[in-house]
């Protein structure tokens, strides 16, 4: 076993990321307040071809150096858009007829492995502040909420963790479904 050169990866260059078919997947962070944390949802999200990423509220965007370090160049591949109010996103996307889910611990929520994707839908996910989470206002407004099943002492996972785990098993979802 040899470990690849990145010369080896057959990556696509920024052209070709934008001309790529997406997955029908949007990401809206809302108060995030890490901007490693920013930056590695956008390097999660140009390695699953995410459609784009809403930044809401207190969220940093780019051209920013911190978000650049985690990002390393996902920024310039992944479309985003800044919206101060996650509330209009939601409504906004709601009217496209996408279906919003939180990523967020609640009363009767669906854990990440019982979560069945329909391929004819698009999904929006939305990750909330490290500290208070998804606002149960944006909550309300979902479709409904996923639950990353833990089984340990803490209550939540990094958010970047978390966009990670949730966009992969939905992009494993919607790829062999």
């Amino acid at each position: 076993m040899r470990k690849l050169a990145n010369s080896e990866l057959e990556r696509k260059n920024i052209n070709e990321f934008k001309d790529a078919k997406k997955t029908p997947i949007i990401i809206i962070l809302d108060d995030i307040r890490s901007l490693h944390n920013i930056g590695s949802v956008f390097r999660t999200s140009d390695a699953f071809l995410i459609e784009k990423i809403y930044l809401c509220g207190i969220t940093a965007t780019p051209p920013n150096k911190e978000i650049h370090k985690t990002a390393l160049g996902a920024t310039e591949t992944v479309e985003w858009e800044y919206q101060k109010n996650i509330l209009d996103v939601i409504t906004k996307l709601k009217a496209l007829k996408v279906a919003i889910y939180a990523i967020e611990q609640v009363e009767n929520s669906t854990l990440l492995q019982d979560f069945k994707v329909d391929l004819n839908k698009k999904y929006a996910l939305v990750f909330g502040n490290e500290v208070k989470g998804v606002s149960q206002e944006a909550i309300q407004l979902c479709k409904g909420v996923i639950e990353i099943p833990q089984l340990g002492t803490k209550h939540s996972l990094n958010i970047s963790v978390s966009a990670g785990i949730v966009v992969w098993d939905l992009f494993q979802k919607l790829s062999n479904t």
